[in-house]
């Protein structure tokens, strides 16, 4: 894409880890909606995941424990921002606005 042709390449690990980060906190905040959201808030039967015995991380390492590793990695995506100095305000505004989402 246009955004990574004139990266550096400290800048695409950057972006490289700030997508995975995302990604995996996003991951980790859908199970948590998924236990604690009812059903007509989602749109979709709450706990679907749950018991199709999907291994979530609340199931695994529990529901304050889930809360804190997405907090962990939505910390550490922005970090990853900070080598753009400003110039990815936009990519922080959307990781932040999709993390912060509670349906």
């Amino acid at each position: 894409g246009g955004m990574s042709a004139n990266c550096t390449p400290a800048q695409l690990k950057a972006l490289t880890a700030f997508g995975y980060n995302v990604g995996l906190a996003f991951q980790v905040i859908d199970d948590i909606l998924d236990i604690t959201q009812t059903s007509e808030k989602l749109g979709k039967t709450a706990g679907k995941d749950t018991k199709a015995q999907k291994a979530t991380y609340p199931s695994i390492v529990g529901l304050a424990q889930a809360r804190k590793i997405a907090g962990q990695l939505t910390q550490r995506a922005f970090n990853s921002l900070k080598v753009f100095r400003g110039k990815a305000e936009v990519l922080g505004a959307l990781a932040g606005f999709l993390l912060r989402r509670d349906r």
